[in-house]
């Protein structure tokens, strides 16, 4: 097996902004007298779009007066807070240098908007480390949907079976194999008790291999 590409998600894998979201969240519930979210009840949204009305689920359950205008004022104040803290999760950095040692093109899949991912990526200085970057729009369906892989690997020029997926959630790893990548789940606080296993191999971190070490690994699991 040949691997020509590397597609990365972004939320979650680039940038752990999976937690501070989910917490902002957590936060407005908790004010507005409801129940936490659960897990499994959050696991609807991450990776996707539009798997839970959150703003829906806070009026049906609050128990005190509820001005969804400013929830959503503070709650973002409060998200952006916190990303304002996160950094590039580990091994990110080493994966892309090696990759670029490889001549391995690098481009990013997302179901978030580019609105949203670009500004991150400028922000902790990897925006040009990526050919492509690839987002939920108009014509690109949201995760677990291929869209966003399929169209990664025509802008890199590659088939889809010889690029590798890297992702932290089910809906990721759903949409890279109904491309056809091969994929490497990498879960983060939040998704590292959801079912992953569709994927070709799982690490705790992108710390955990190097990148060549994988592609070996990959190789030596193919199918016979």
């Amino acid at each position: 097996m040949t691997i020509e590409a590397l597609v990365f998600d972004f939320d979650g894998l680039i940038l752990d902004t999976e937690g501070p979201v989910f917490t902002s969240w957590q936060e407005e519930f908790a004010a507005h007298g409801c129940p936490p979210l659960s897990i499994e009840e959050w696991s609807a949204e991450i990776g996707t779009v539009g798997g839970l009305d959150l703003v829906d689920l806070i009026r049906t359950r609050a128990t005190r007066p509820f001005d969804p205008d400013a929830m959503q004022v503070r709650r973002r104040s409060r998200r952006d807070e916190l990303l304002a803290r996160e950094a590039v999760r580990p091994g990110v950095t080493e994966w892309l240098d090696e990759a670029d040692a490889l001549s391995v093109g690098l481009a990013i899949a997302s179901s978030s908007p580019r609105d949203w991912v670009e500004p991150h990526l400028e922000r902790l200085g990897l925006r040009a480390r990526f050919a492509h970057v690839v987002c939920f729009g108009p014509g690109i369906a949201g995760k677990p949907a291929p869209d966003t892989y399929l169209a990664a690997c025509r802008a890199l020029g590659v088939q889809p079976r010889r690029a590798l997926a890297i992702e932290d959630s089910p809906h990721g790893v759903s949409a890279a194999k109904a491309a056809g990548l091969r994929c490497v789940a990498v879960p983060h606080a939040i998704t590292e008790n959801l079912d992953l296993s569709h994927a070709d191999l799982r690490l705790r971190s992108l710390s955990e291999a190097t990148l060549h070490g994988v592609l070996a690994r990959l190789h030596d699991e193919r199918p016979a």
